[in-house]
């Protein structure tokens, strides 16, 4: 039992330690450093609106057992369907990666929250938001 309980523990800190508010930061800030913009900073208060949304959209959710380094990482890995000459995605969706990049972005909040049948729904928010606008 007890040997139950340490490696519930260990596996639990480890997937919190992929969930932390510098985990999602760090790796933002790396693609954002890939192309030559600066980094942002954690924001609880934009967190906190990801937070209500990722609440609300918890019935819809279909990601598997998704961290959110998971999400993050499949949401960068969008960067070669992104075009900056015409700043369009071209060959798939990259919405999530030019979000990941827009230079006027500085504030960083995100969340994840469990769903039905160990789904999750994983959501970072930026401000200001700059939807549409140039990179």
């Amino acid at each position: 039992m007890a040997a139950f309980m340490v490696t519930s523990i260990f596996l639990l800190a480890l997937t919190n330690a992929q969930n932390a508010p510098s985990d999602y930061l760090a790796l933002h800030n790396r693609a954002r450093a890939q192309v030559g913009v600066d980094p942002m900073q954690w924001s609880n208060t934009v967190a906190a609106y990801a937070q209500a949304y990722a609440k609300k959209r918890k019935p819809q959710a279909t990601t598997p057992e998704f961290t959110g380094k998971d999400a993050v990482k499949l949401w960068a890995n969008e960067k070669p369907l992104y075009d900056h000459a015409s700043n369009k995605c071209v060959g798939g969706e990259c919405g999530h990666y030019t979000q990941m990049v827009w230079r006027s972005s500085v504030r960083l909040g995100c969340a994840r929250v469990p769903c039905k049948a160990n789904s999750q729904f994983v959501v970072c928010n930026y401000d200001p938001r700059n939807w549409g606008k140039a990179l």
